[in-house]
This record gives structure tokens, sequence and C-alpha cells, in this order.
């Protein structure tokens, strides 16, 4: 077999479980699809330069950035806690047993479940930090798979 297409094969499938991982949370999503793209950066079939690279690594690492710090920004903004916080990431757990509606309810519930048992809150200040923990959540969850689906992009924008 070719070492191109191993490499494209091993790219692809980078690219697929980044996909995947954008949405589940014990995957780490766009940084497997970035060595998607370093990997086919050995192909011969690669037309894009190192600068790529680099530019594409310095959006994973804001959306690294971004996963940890923009739902517990809107949970603390909107009046959480830490409570509502780990509430969040453990309801995103839970959740993928539920998929597909488990991964945007989980967070939402876990976060308010967090606020309401642990910090005492009232319902009504429970509900807002639980939606901060959502909004949250689903923007940076956007942002990954915007990001990898760009990846997908060069990369299937280079075979053709």
């Amino acid at each position: 077999m070719d070492s191109n297409v191993i490499l494209h094969l091993i790219t692809g499938i980078l690219l697929i479980i980044g996909l995947i991982g954008t949405i589940l949370p014990v995957v780490p999503g766009a940084p497997i699809a970035y060595l998607g793209l370093i990997v086919f950066k050995f192909s011969d079939d690669c037309t894009y330069g190192w600068l790529t690279i680099i530019i594409a690594g310095i959006f994973v690492l804001i959306g690294f950035l971004l996963d940890y710090l923009l739902p517990s920004y809107f949970t603390k903004k909107l009046g959480g806690t830490k409570y509502g916080v780990w509430g969040s990431i453990l309801g995103l757990i839970v959740g993928l047993f539920f998929p597909p509606i488990g991964f945007i309810i989980g967070p939402f519930l876990g976060a308010f479940l967090g606020e309401l048992l642990f910090s005492k809150s009232n319902t009504k200040s429970a509900l807002k930090s639980a939606f901060g923990s959502f909004v949250g959540f689903m923007v940076t969850t956007g942002y990954d798979i915007i990001l990898v689906l760009i990846f997908i992009g060069i990369f299937v924008y280079q075979l053709v």
C-alpha cells in the first residue's frame, strides 16, 4: 500500500474522530482533527504550508481555552457558582448516555441541580445560572464543530 494512501486514511480517521469528539466531552475533538492536518502535511498531495498548520493550531488553542472558560464565565455572569459549573460538566457526562438530546439537556439540568442542591439558590437563580452554562457549552461546541468542519474541508479540497 502506498504511503500517501496510508497518510490519507490516518488523516480521514483522525478528522472523523475529531468531529465526533466535538460533541463528546471525553474526546478532544479539535486537537485530534488538528493532528489529522499535521499527518496530512507529510503526504505528497498536501499543498498547504506550515503557516496553515500554525494558524490552525492557534485556532485549536483558542477553542481549547474557550471550552474551559466560557461555560464558567456565562454561569458566573448570570449569578452561578462553582456548583453550577460542576453540575454542568456532570450533566454533560450523564447526557452522553441519552444521545442526542442528552448532550443538550444534560449540561443545563446539571447546572440547575448543582445550583439548587448545593448552593441553596432559589429556582429562578438556579435557572438563570443553568442557562448561562448552557449558552457557554453551546457556543464552545459550535466553535469546535465549525473549526473541525473547516479542517475536513481543507483535507477534501487538497484531495480533489
